[in-house]
């Protein structure tokens, strides 16, 4: 009886041995195979030899065309500094990095420090205590990169190690390498596409043109029509009462509307821009008659009652028109579909929109309503150069054999676009190319873009890159492409920046 007891303890204590070093033993073998597997280290996403190859010999170096972003002209224009890493990270009021908000208010953290009035170190220090939680969460890997790309920290940031990297980082930022313009410039990016009112005078846009050859980037707009969508606004009247005198055209009529718009695109045109971007959180396919779209706008501009019905024959006809002046003018027109928005209408109310209250949309039928438009375009022979984008993954597939049915007319027209929002994680994004690979041509895809609010988050372009370079190393180590690393080197610098830098056409 003794012996077995003795017996069996010596093969508890064994396997409690053997489990405390079963990760020691993973890394000595991930490392005899060549896999280096510390925390963002040079090779970190990279698990195969031939994704680093291509990664450090292809990808890393290329240029960035960010094609969609929502930074502020004004601010890239006159070189701002910010005073400290909350401003530039976190926050300036209401205008910040939402995704870092989202994560704040998972782990307790008062609004009074995340979009309120609490002082800016203590706002540092609840980011801090956050990200130190974040394991998993890209978040987690961006701000590390971001620590480490831009100021040269490799410590974790924790509460402990905040007061340090805050002393750190707020000294740098007053050097002017770390003005607007040289965050920019220094990130290696090429073009800055902003996102744009109609109405907008694109005042820095102009004097930024100016500066462009000092500058070594452009800074672009690209027009976003959400007011001229948002039908049942209370505000819309006093919009298309703007909108009127901007661009000189008295909107009494869906048609003068269109004229109106006409006016914006060669405005807009002649200022170089290339694109147009849409968001349609849901959107339902109904035509309507002229005298119908002049019946529906006239109560629109009077603030009165509108059915769900007429909303939907307005923003239909709306986007028609879109298409055929994108068509007419060779831009590029993106689509970001199935996002439910300002879900908690009491902070919608107290802080507006664009502040952390969305969701991933579940409107199931928002392919078929798309499938509707096109069908109906392609009959008048006016389909743009389109990029999809759906918050909602379950729609990536059905967008991309749809796109398939729109291709031709001897260019490279429809894509599916970037992993995008919630989807920009390492899973995510490998998802979006499997897709697209699997049903298109993923060596013409256009890549990726921050669609972000910081100055801070073009490591998100070598976070992409490096997931992209893993994926084309499993084809290859998995024997589904051949082992030719210079002819997939030379994909993965098109998707890095060739391919945008031919599509969009901003150099021409």
């Amino acid at each position: 009886m003794i012996l077995v007891l003795f017996s069996y303890n010596c093969l508890l204590y064994l396997a409690e041995l053997i489990n405390d070093r079963l990760p020691l033993v993973y890394l000595k073998i991930a490392q005899s195979r060549g896999i280096n597997m510390s925390f963002l280290d040079d090779n970190f996403l990279l698990t195969t030899q031939p994704a680093r190859y291509l990664f450090h010999h292809y990808a890393k170096e290329m240029p960035i065309i960010d094609f969609h972003c929502h930074l502020n002209p004004e601010e890239i224009y006159n070189n701002k500094k910010f005073t400290n890493i909350t401003k530039l990270w976190l926050n300036e009021g209401t205008y910040g990095d939402h995704y870092k908000w989202r994560l704040m208010r998972a782990n307790g953290i008062s609004e009074r420090f995340i979009t309120g009035n609490g002082n800016d170190y203590e706002k540092f220090l609840a980011w801090a205590e956050t990200i130190q939680k974040a394991q998993g969460n890209p978040l987690f890997e961006w701000t590390h990169l971001e620590l480490q790309r831009f100021f040269g920290i490799n410590d974790l940031l924790t509460t402990e190690t905040a007061p340090d990297i805050w002393n750190k980082v707020n000294k740098l930022l007053q050097t002017d390498r770390f003005s607007t313009r040289s965050l920019i410039r220094n990130a290696n990016v090429k073009v800055v596409c902003t996102t744009d009112d109609p109405a907008s005078d694109l005042h820095y846009h102009k004097l930024l043109r100016i500066d462009e050859r000092i500058n070594g980037f452009k800074t672009l707009p690209a027009m976003r029509p959400d007011n001229l969508m948002n039908i049942k606004s209370n505000t819309f009247g006093k919009y298309i009462q703007n909108f009127s005198e901007v661009s000189g055209i008295n909107i009494h009529s869906f048609n003068d509307l269109i004229l109106a718009l006409h006016q914006r695109f060669e405005y807009f045109s002649d200022i170089g821009c290339k694109l147009s971007d849409h968001s349609l959180g849901t959107f339902v396919f109904v035509k309507s008659t002229k005298q119908e779209l002049d019946i529906i706008l006239e109560k629109g501009i009077h603030n009165e009652s509108l059915t769900s019905i007429e909303c939907y024959q307005y923003i239909t006809a709306l986007i028609e028109a879109l298409m055929k002046l994108n068509n007419d003018f060779g831009w590029t027109m993106q689509f970001h579909l199935n996002a439910a928005r300002n879900l908690n209408h009491p902070m919608f109310n107290k802080i507006g929109a664009d502040t952390g209250f969305d969701s991933m949309g579940s409107q199931p039928d928002i392919v078929i309503q798309m499938q509707r438009l096109y069908y109906e375009m392609a009959d008048q022979n006016i389909i743009p150069k389109s990029i999809f984008y759906s918050l909602n993954p379950n729609d990536w597939l059905s967008l991309t054999t749809m796109m398939q049915s729109f291709q031709g007319n001897g260019i490279q027209r429809l894509q599916l676009g970037a992993a995008w929002w919630f989807n920009d994680t390492k899973e995510g994004i490998t998802k979006q190319l499997e897709t697209f690979a699997e049903q298109s041509l993923l060596s013409n895809f256009v890549g990726m873009l921050t669609d972000s609010r910081s100055f801070l988050s073009y490591p998100r372009h070598e976070y992409f890159r490096r997931v992209l370079c893993d994926y084309y190393g499993n084809l290859i180590v998995s024997g589904r492409v051949p082992d030719d690393l210079t002819g997939i080197g030379k994909i993965v610098q098109d998707i890095s920046y060739n391919n945008a830098y031919n599509y969009f056409g901003f150099f021409k």
